[in-house]
């Protein structure tokens, strides 16, 4: 094997990465497109830009009028907002947030669902350059006060309730409890969502009395427009969106996106996604492909976005459906899981009709098999509807690769619209290649424009070792194979990290919470396919003799349960639950979460099953 440099950014970019260049406004030009250097080396050096203006200022000269966003909430109601309504609403609030003496590099924490008001935060966070997280509305108070903890935000917006499948979830409650362990929130904005009754405490702000109809933009009031609602010029890789990654040892590990080139990333990715027509991402917001893909993307392009704030079974299993047809969506993204849930769905329901104006539905997060692939064309396109399989990473700003499920050997082609070529390649333990049929760790040989411009967290060094492992690489921890025709198939992690959902869960931390547990004397976790979530979790546990001779093994498995969901969020939640005798040591552990996966069932999600560990080891073939 041929020499290779001490990092990844040693072999220059696809030259394809200029003309995505070429699409973003730059306020000062960049002096080199990429240079070498650690990780993914240096994109656009000495350019300025600003996130905001290239997603609404730029396209007030011929698209002011031209609809931005159609919102719906679960409820019903629904609110559409030009690029001129945008961009006014962000203004104001980017006064107002500089008012609070909210800055460069400030941290600003949105703990919103999927409103209006959470894109208008984030652009005018970008605005003015305060770097923004995501905090998922469902989060318990535990995690979210762990979260809070890490972050060391100046300014925390939440909203009094958030409607999540039916029911309001008290967010505000849950916020003001987790702040008690955070003291560096000086200002807490509310959004008025439900209406329903909420504390109020020194430094609570209500959203609309800051931003309300007597707000007005510089120009509006006759004043400067260099005055606290200007945009300011930032380094392109300037960070501007801080994401959690799957937690490490106890301690959440962080990755930072910059303003410019996690922008390169989403414009390159919506180039391959969009068709021109309206354009839906069917994910919750604090899922990252959400906020790259389904905001900044189409924004940045000046297209107009749908905006779901619910589950899709409210009020009834057919509001997918009345999405795409009430707003002519021509392009969709969602994660495999949805779908198969409105698959699902649909078994019980009288036949549903296809929607002309859907041309095409891209599944990212976790891959797709092809009986689903093939049913979305069946449901929801009238003819010729185009299924993307899409892969990529947190750290890679979402999307990288797409491929065509009716012709996965084309890889990423695209044509005019092809996304720029990363080489991505399969190789051993010792960095060779990979022959057909056999799995290896998938590696990007070239750099990726959208890459991380930093890592935070006690274990930072995780997410470093994407670099380290296989030098000249960028190594994506994820395990794939690749077959005669050059179709790559991803089959998982290498790191005891899943996707459930779209979002990233740690087997570890997962165990290690089960094992603190005073009725667990030891434990394992795997997953397994499953037909709604696409994986899910499976925990194999022996019970301390304390729990005593005869336990009520459904206690025991809300009580696990509910530990688990607690401490970690309900994705965490294993689906089933094996009570088992004892662990021998006969296996070893990749064989032993084989073999517990085998002997899970998905009967009674989260009942417990009572195995022996030698219908384990008979499982594994012993």
């Amino acid at each position: 094997m041929p020499d290779r440099e001490p990092y990844p950014g040693s072999t220059p970019p696809d030259p394809a990465w200029a003309e995505i260049a070429g699409l973003i406004d730059f306020d000062h030009p960049y002096a080199a497109l990429w240079t070498p250097g650690p990780r993914s080396g240096r994109w656009f050096a000495d350019a300025m830009a600003n996130l905001s203006t290239n997603c609404i200022d730029r396209h007030l000269v011929d698209g002011a009028d031209r609809v931005a966003l159609h919102w719906e909430g679960e409820p019903g109601d629904r609110r559409s907002l030009t690029y001129a309504d945008l961009h006014q609403q962000v203004v104001v609030l980017t006064r107002a947030l500089r008012g609070m003496g909210v800055g460069v590099g400030d941290r600003v924490g949105l703990h919103l669902g999927w409103l209006p008001e959470t894109v208008v935060a984030m652009l005018a966070c970008a605005r003015l350059g305060a770097i923004h997280a995501v905090l998922p509305a469902p989060l318990p108070i535990e995690p979210l006060a762990d979260r809070l903890g890490a972050l060391d935000l100046k300014v925390l917006f939440t909203q009094d309730g958030a409607w999540r499948h039916g029911t309001v979830l008290p967010t505000k409650a849950r916020a003001d409890e987790a702040l008690l362990a955070s003291g560096s929130v000086e200002h807490t904005i509310v959004v008025r969502r439900t209406g329903m009754d909420v504390a109020w405490f020194e430094g609570d702000r209500w959203y609309h009395d800051i931003v309300g109809p007597t707000r007005r933009t510089p120009a509006e009031s006759g004043e400067d427009e260099g005055d606290l609602g200007a945009p300011v010029s930032l380094p392109a890789d300037h960070p501007i969106s801080i994401v959690p990654l799957a937690t490490k040892g106890g301690q959440p590990v962080s990755v930072l996106h910059g303003a410019a080139t996690m922008l390169a990333g989403a414009l390159a990715v919506h180039r391959r996604l969009r068709t021109g027509g309206v354009f839906w991402c069917a994910g919750d917001i604090s899922w990252a492909v959400t906020q790259f893909h389904g905001i900044y993307g189409p924004l940045a392009y000046g297209d107009t976005a749908v905006m779901y704030e619910g589950t899709l079974d409210q009020p009834a299993p057919t509001r997918a459906w009345e999405i795409i047809a009430r707003y002519g969506v021509e392009s969709m993204v969602s994660t495999p899981s949805v779908m198969r849930t409105v698959r699902g769905w649909a078994r019980e329901l009288p036949e549903v009709s296809r929607i002309p104006s859907l041309l095409r539905v891209t599944t990212a997060g976790e891959p797709v098999e092809s009986d689903l692939a093939e049913w979305l064309t069946q449901a929801f396109g009238a003819k010729d509807l185009q299924v993307l399989d899409a892969w990529g990473q947190l750290e890679l700003s979402g999307i990288v690769r797409v491929m065509d499920t009716a012709d996965p050997g084309l890889g990423g082609a695209g044509g005019e619209t092809a996304l720029p070529d990363c080489d991505l390649d399969i190789v051993d333990a010792a960095g060779e290649p990979t022959p057909p049929g056999r799995a290896g760790e998938a590696v990007l040989r070239l750099p990726w424009a959208g890459t991380l411009v930093d890592v935070e967290g006690d274990h930072a060094d995780v997410a470093q070792s994407h670099w380290t492992r296989h030098p000249g690489c960028y190594a994506t921890g994820d395990l794939a194979s690749r077959d005669e025709r050059g179709h790559i198939a991803f089959l998982g992690r290498t790191d005891g990290v899943v996707s459930i959902s779209g979002q990233l869960v740690s087997l570890r931390e997962v165990r290690e919470v089960l094992e603190d547990h005073p009725y667990v004397s030891a434990a394992e976790v795997t997953w397994r396919k499953d037909a709604e979530l696409g994986r899910a979790l499976v925990a194999a546990v022996v019970l301390d003799p304390q729990v005593g001779p005869d336990p009520d093994l459904d206690e025991v498995a809300v009580g696990l349960m509910n530990a688990v969901r607690e401490i970690m969020g309900g994705l965490a939640r294993p689906r089933s639950l094996l009570v088992i005798d004892r662990f021998g040591d006969e296996l070893g552990r990749l064989e032993r979460a084989r073999a517990i996966a085998t002997l899970a069932t998905p009967d009674r999600v989260g009942a417990p099953r009572e195995v022996t560990w030698s219908q384990v080891l008979a499982a594994a073939g012993q």
